[in-house]
């Protein structure tokens, strides 16, 4: 079986506000960190929790989890 045709070409990644699952995104599965947060703070559900504050931390696990603290 070829491993690179079973892999799949974007990821869902939850996106956790304050410890609680608010989105979900989808990136490519070689997304950088940088991509991925970019993807995530340009999410229009992201905004609207966020209410126009900057997170004071974002934490990204690659290809699994991007939680931010508000």
């Amino acid at each position: 079986m070829d491993e690179a045709a079973a892999k799949d070409d974007f990821v869902e990644i939850p996106v956790q506000i304050n410890g609680k699952v608010r989105d979900r995104v989808k990136v490519a599965a070689e997304a950088s960190e940088e991509e991925i947060k970019a993807a995530v703070m340009a999410s229009e559900a992201v905004q609207k929790l966020l209410e126009g504050k900057e997170p004071k931390k974002v934490i990204v696990v690659k290809g699994k989890l991007v939680s931010l603290v508000v």
